[in-house]
């Protein structure tokens, strides 16, 4: 496959763009305990966007992986995962804020620091939203790639240290036009104290067109009847 277009994410940085359906987004850990936490929204409308309840609900699960989903609060399919190498990434835990960042690593400023100050997930999405004609009032729960998060008997959330090694790789296959909004930066379970500085690979090729038989359409009868959803809707938009 021809890559039509790369970047690396260094530890802190956030970036967005629109990603057209039928594209594979491939990202790759270039170190251990990675974390991207990542929104989608529909490029035509972004009144539409990912939902987590929905997603978790109707494919049983409260963790992503290959087979998996991305569904829209329409009912639609915005993204699904064709390669995992991790096996879980977590929707539950969410993304940092100011207060937890300068509670867990330490306060930096900008004025102090430059381009090393800790920056938190809140506030790269703040800026990420602000940049595609949204506000905050448009920032939703995330997904968290590269992390896993379980939940023990006792209703504790833990994150798993080991869970993540230099090298894995997840890939997602765009089925909508998307706006997707990433930030580099940290699990909010994660204990480290030190800021993690991990760079993720992110690469975008074109992807071949998919079929009934395919295992993300196949994976539950939730999921086919989203992609009939998500069909549909280009169909009588004629796209």
């Amino acid at each position: 496959m021809e890559k039509i277009w790369s970047k690396t994410l260094k530890a802190g940085e956030k970036w967005s763009g629109n990603i057209g359906r039928g594209k594979y987004i491939h990202f790759k850990a270039l170190g251990d305990n990675a974390n991207i936490s990542m929104l989608m929204y529909n490029m035509i409308d972004t009144s539409e966007r990912y939902n987590m309840p929905d997603t978790t609900k109707a494919q049983y699960t409260y963790h992503l992986t290959k087979g998996n989903v991305l569904m829209s609060d329409n009912g639609r399919v915005l993204a699904s995962i064709v390669e995992d190498s991790t096996g879980w990434n977590d929707t539950i835990s969410g993304y940092t804020t100011r207060e937890f960042t300068d509670k867990q690593y330490g306060k930096t400023t900008y004025q102090d620091l430059k381009n090393n100050w800790y920056r938190c997930g809140e506030e790269n999405f703040k800026m990420e939203l602000i940049r595609n004609n949204m506000t905050a009032r448009d920032l939703v729960p995330c997904v968290n790639l590269f992390s896993k998060v379980y939940v023990k008997e006792d209703g504790s959330m833990n994150y798993d240290l080991n869970h993540c090694k230099a090298g894995a790789t997840v890939t997602f296959r765009t089925e909508m036009d998307i706006i997707c909004i990433l930030s580099n930066t940290p699990n909010p379970l994660n204990p480290a104290t030190e800021f993690p500085d991990v760079c993720v690979v992110v690469e975008v090729y074109n992807a071949p067109p998919v079929d009934l038989m395919d295992e993300c359409v196949c994976y539950r009868a939730e999921n086919y009847r989203a992609f009939e959803n998500t069909w549909d809707y280009y169909n009588l938009m004629g796209l």
